[in-house]
Order: C-alpha cells, then sequence, then structure tokens
C-alpha cells in the first residue's frame, strides 16, 4: 500500500512540485493550503507523514504543528517543516513543538525526498 504524505503549502507552485517529486517516489500526496481545514482532516484520518510551511494564510505552521502534537492520532506523526523563515528563533521554537525535520526554502528535489524517506522509515 502506498503511504500518503499531506503538504499544507498555500503556494501553488512549491505545493505543485512537492506533489510531483513525491509522486514520482511513490508517495500518495494530499496537498491543502487552509492549516485549519488539515487539522480537521487529520484528525479523521492522519497521513503516514506531514510536510508543513510555517507561514500559513490565517493559522501559522506553529500553530498547526501544536495542534498535531496535542491529539492523540497524530501526536507521533513526522512533520517536515519547509520554511523560507530559516532564522534560529524558527528552528528552536518549531524543534520545542516537536517538529521532527526542519528545512529551509529553496530546497534541493533530493533534500527533501532523503528527509521524507528518513523519517518515514521501512
Amino acid at each position: 500500500m502506498e503511504k500518503r504524505v499531506l503538504v499544507i503549502e498555500d503556494e501553488p507552485n512549491i505545493s505543485a512540485a512537492l506533489r510531483f517529486i513525491l509522486s514520482r517516489d511513490g508517495w500518495q500526496v494530499d496537498v491543502s493550503a487552509d492549516g485549519q481545514a488539515a487539522i480537521g482532516a487529520m484528525r479523521d484520518d492522519p497521513p503516514d507523514l506531514l510536510i508543513l510551511d510555517l507561514m500559513l494564510p490565517g493559522i501559522s505552521g506553529f500553530d498547526v504543528l501544536r495542534s498535531v502534537r496535542a491529539a492523540a492520532g497524530t501526536r507521533d506523526l513526522p512533520v517536515l517543516m519547509l520554511t523560507a523563515k530559516g532564522q534560529i528563533a524558527d528552528r528552536a521554537e518549531a524543534e520545542r513543538l516537536g517538529v521532527s525535520r526542519f528545512m529551509t526554502k529553496p530546497f534541493s528535489n533530493a533534500d527533501v525526498i532523503a528527509a521524507v524517506q528518513e523519517l518515514a522509515g521501512p
């Protein structure tokens, strides 16, 4: 069975690129630009992995991550945060909230695939 990744990203070009490279690597890719709606969807049907942008309209990636870690069904979900905000404070806050991996944009396709494979395990 295909592993499923949820990408929460409001930039269409980035979500399309992630969908392309992850699909090519064998993943089923769901994309959402709405962090609040994605939180609800994850509660009903958690993915195997979450790729999360930090800056989203209406709700921050930090808030999404807080919610993911607070819910029993997603508490241990691997989360890769991708962001253009690579400041030390952002990385420290993401780590404090329980992010699995933090990666700054722009990113290489190979780095994303390697991170996803590492986080998803066998």
